[in-house]
């Protein structure tokens, strides 16, 4: 298929674009470069522009004759969603819907599209189904939410066909060490953890010790990056016109904050300095997915099951490019020149 990956210069949507491509697929990247970073697109695949852009959108679809949509491009800070909630309900929603009528405008109506555990809220149990009521607490779940939504209606009055895959902690990068996870101001565990040991931080701060976990920190389900790419490329050969998929993605184990900063330390043989303070408001004290339904449906299973195995492959990431994808400009900028 010729595919068009909004918010493919990200994190996981750059991830997902080399599954693609090695699937065999036609694959082109749509992003604004607000957040995402061009050095992580494949040479001559990258279409930079907005999702308001409805004419870029759709002379995009139109001339590369795309033929599914897989939506990453969207902010995903809580507290910022929080603090400027119309800067998410304009690039979220407001941008999706213009990517949604663009694509009914070119007749491209298959689309799978980047959820979130954050529209379930605070969960009453763990594991987390598909079934659990829908009901965020922030700005960024309600957009994502509203989104799901609006594919609901799609598939039912356009024949639209959609996969919302509902993502828990996405974390590691490419095996290969070409790309990885690289965020100003970056606010993921994983990569935070390992910045301490890289001594680009004093300390890790540990939000709240007094949760009813084993350890009185927070639980969470990572789940690696390439495993969510590979969900993707499962999802969009089975989308159905008129209907949706809905599933969650997570590998089922959780781990609380305390295990993830003891098991980069294993990882990098180096300690790391924990501070520790007050809970942060908001923060659910367990999130685990119940992946069941993706197994099923989309025949999906994750290869990195072990928070060791996750942790590994970011380290080689981050102690590789300590400066993210800086590190390779500046690599350049500083190279001497060879003689003619």
């Amino acid at each position: 298929m010729r595919i068009l990956v909004t918010g493919g210069a990200g994190y996981i949507g750059s991830h997902a674009v080399r599954i693609l491509m090695r699937a065999g697929h036609e694959v082109w990247c749509y992003d604004n470069l607000s957040t995402g970073h061009r050095q992580a697109v494949p040479s001559g695949r990258l279409i930079v522009g907005d999702l308001m852009d409805r004419v870029l959108l759709e002379a995009t679809l139109r001339e590369r004759r795309i033929d599914a949509v897989m939506h990453f491009a969207a902010f995903s800070l809580v507290g910022e969603s929080v603090s400027n909630p119309g800067l998410y309900y304009q690039n979220n929603l407001a941008g999706s819907l213009s990517l949604l009528e663009a694509m009914r405008a070119a007749n491209v109506t298959r689309l799978v599209f980047s959820s979130t555990t954050a529209t379930y809220g605070n969960p009453a149990r763990v594991p987390i189904s598909e079934d659990t009521p829908q009901r965020p607490i922030n700005p960024y779940g309600f957009t994502k939410l509203a989104v799901e939504q609006a594919l609901a209606d799609y598939a039912q009055a356009y024949g639209f066909a959609y996969a919302a895959l509902r993502y828990f902690n996405a974390a590691g990068a490419s095996p290969d060490g070409a790309i990885g996870e690289d965020h100003a101001p970056e606010t993921h565990l994983i990569p935070l953890v390992l910045q301490a040991a890289l001594g680009q931080r004093a300390a890790v701060h540990i939000f709240g010790e007094d949760y009813p976990t084993p350890d009185g920190t927070c639980i969470r389900d990572y789940i690696h990056v390439d495993d969510l790419g590979q969900a993707h490329l499962q999802a969009i050969e089975r989308l159905v016109p008129g209907d949706g998929l809905l599933c969650n993605l997570g590998i089922g184990r959780g781990y609380s904050v305390r295990e993830v900063i003891d098991a980069c330390q294993r990882v990098t043989g180096r300690e790391i300095r924990v501070a520790v303070g007050p809970r942060r408001a908001g923060d659910p004290t367990q999130l685990v997915a119940d992946a069941s339904r993706a197994r099923q449906l989309l025949d999906w299973q994750p290869a990195y099951t072990s928070l060791e195995q996750i942790v590994d492959t970011a380290w080689q990431w981050h102690r590789n490019h300590p400066h993210g994808y800086q590190t390779e400009r500046t690599a350049r900028s500083n190279a001497v020149p060879q003689a003619a």
